[in-house]
């Protein structure tokens, strides 16, 4: 992925060019691209992040990078939106709770597609969500009752879709909306 687009390149090489790792950033030039042969990468160059060799933090990126693949399926032009969201989340990595960066990712993309339900009503029954709130994927409210989930307190979580910040949730409820987004985009 790059800033305008999603492309697709051959690199053919053995064990010894570990930089083409999924979720690496990497700075490249493209060979044949005037359509006689395969596009090939050429002249790679890894630009490393203080947290590469933390390996939980590394583990969470790999699985957050690998949900982007589907949702980007098939899609070739791209908003630099995309890029710049990866960019800004990897830059924070070391700094803070790898899982809470990747619940304001996912909120601000789900904004940013107009996916966002920040209305106060479940997403199964339409009855109005008082207390307790649980989230299907998408972080769609619902009712705990009406998918069988373990409830948050919809104050907090109602906070979390206006103001796209976990600084306010506990950890345990960071982790219940980490488990969400690795459902899927």
């Amino acid at each position: 992925m790059t800033a305008t687009e999603v492309r697709t390149y051959y690199r053919f090489f053995g064990a010894r060019h570990s930089i083409l790792q999924l979720g690496n950033l990497v700075d490249f030039e493209v060979e044949g691209e005037d359509g006689r042969f395969m596009p090939r990468l050429r002249s790679l160059s890894h630009m490393g992040f203080p947290w590469l060799y933390d390996r939980n933090r590394l583990l969470i990126w790999h699985n957050f990078i690998k949900k982007f693949e589907p949702h980007l399926h098939d899609t070739e032009a791209l908003d630099s939106f995309y890029y710049d969201l990866l960019l800004n989340a990897a830059k924070k990595w070391h700094k803070q709770n790898p899982k809470r960066i990747v619940c304001e990712s996912y909120i601000h993309l789900l904004t940013y597609e107009g996916r966002l339900y920040d209305e106060e009503n479940c997403f199964i029954c339409e009855q109005r969500i008082e207390e307790d709130i649980a989230l299907m994927q998408a972080f769609k409210p619902a009712h705990p009752q009406c998918i069988y989930s373990p409830a948050l307190p919809s104050k907090k979580i109602f906070d979390f879709f206006t103001h796209q910040k976990t600084v306010f949730l506990e950890d345990n409820e960071v982790d219940y909306l980490y488990e969400i987004v690795m459902k899927g985009f």
